[in-house]
């Protein structure tokens, strides 16, 4: 007899692959968004 498969434990890893992903993504754009705001000061006070 075959195997049943068992699709809440695929489920999940598809989910933790996802989530995982969208942090890696939150990250990226966090650090450039750091990256931006260190810049704008300086150029802000420079225009004053």
């Amino acid at each position: 007899m075959a195997k049943k498969p068992n699709y809440s434990f695929e489920k999940r890893q598809r989910e933790l692959a996802k989530q995982k992903k969208k942090d890696e993504k939150n990250a990226r754009k966090r650090a450039e968004r750091e990256a931006t705001k260190d810049d704008s000061p300086t150029s802000a006070d420079e225009s004053e």
